[in-house]
């Protein structure tokens, strides 16, 4: 199976950015931990609040698992009402 890359964009609400961090990173810690998870990096924009996770599985079953954990769970519930936009790619890598 192929790796599978995660790139997800997100957009603070005013004056929820550090909040919106502090949840990130906790999904991080916990995301890094994960069997299947080979990268777990958040970036912040140099520009302005907007905050990037760089993502990398073994294969999509590495990702469902991600997706069906409690961690992940836990950060989409803490993060609805701080957010003014969330755009996820999910990528594979062309030869």
């Amino acid at each position: 199976m192929e790796q599978i890359s995660i790139t997800a964009v997100f957009t603070p609400k005013e004056g929820k950015a550090d909040a919106l961090q502090s949840e990130l990173k906790k999904a991080q810690k916990a995301s890094r931990q994960e069997p299947g998870c080979l990268q777990y990096d958040l970036h912040q924009s140099i520009d302005d609040d907007t905050l990037v996770l760089h993502e990398l599985y073994e294969n999509n079953e590495a990702v469902q698992q991600h997706i069906n954990s409690e961690h992940y769970q836990e950060y989409r519930k803490n993060t609805e009402d701080l957010l003014a936009s969330r755009n996820v790619y999910k990528l594979k890598k062309l030869d």
